[in-house]
């Protein structure tokens, strides 16, 4: 009996202290991780997408006047040929299908010079006035141009949709109309005479069937 409270007391003593070590070893446990926290929140770089950096100076958005953007213009025609050349190799490296040469003309350098109905359906010639000698292009729906596309074939005129790009990032679209050239009078005189053999063919042909 004399021994018991002191036993007791050593115990209590120790449970206490069993306690207040625990206790300090999950609190350093717990400043240890805040630390390792803070220091990764430190060293992780600032994200652009979350907002302007609150440690930055504040620079206002400078917006260009109204008015102020200006249409940008097509490069000469010798740029837009050399850069086509350049899309063929690299195409033809690849083994993939190269784009058309109309794709380097604009919509004001090409006349349109005969409407056809092929088996892929309505097709177009349209002439490269620009370039030195003059070539043609059988173009179909779907073609594309440097500044636009064709949409439609209908009778004696091709349907364009033309792209304007400005200065500001706008893209503007329209439609263009381009009707089929009339041809000159040395064309027509032309047409005339390659026909007249064909037109003497045909009564000849016809008066051979008379006869028999």
């Amino acid at each position: 009996m004399k021994y018991t409270n002191p036993v007791r007391i050593l115990l209590s003593a120790a449970a206490v202290v069993c306690v207040i070590s625990v206790m300090g070893l999950t609190a350093y446990g717990q400043d240890k991780a805040q630390d390792k926290a803070e220091a990764k929140a430190s060293e992780a770089p600032l994200e652009k997408s979350a907002g302007r950096d609150p440690f930055r100076k504040y620079q206002p958005v400078v917006k260009p006047p109204k008015g102020s953007a200006v249409r940008l213009e097509a490069p000469p025609i010798q740029v837009r040929i050399e850069r086509y050349r350049q899309l063929r190799a690299a195409a033809a490296n690849a083994h993939v299908a190269a784009p058309k040469p109309t794709t380097a003309l604009l919509l004001n350098e090409i006349q349109v010079t005969g409407i056809f109905r092929t088996p892929r359906g309505w097709s177009a010639m349209v002439e490269a006035t620009q370039l030195n000698p003059k070539l043609s292009y059988v173009i179909y729906p779907g073609e594309s141009f440097f500044d636009g596309q064709l949409v439609a074939i209908e009778e004696g005129r091709l349907v364009f949709r033309r792209d304007v790009v400005w200065t500001d990032g706008r893209r503007e679209k329209s439609v263009e109309i381009k009707p089929l050239r009339t041809p000159s009078p040395f064309e027509s005189l032309t047409a005339s005479k390659t026909s007249t053999p064909e037109a003497a063919a045909a009564e000849a042909a016809k008066s051979a069937s008379a006869k028999q």
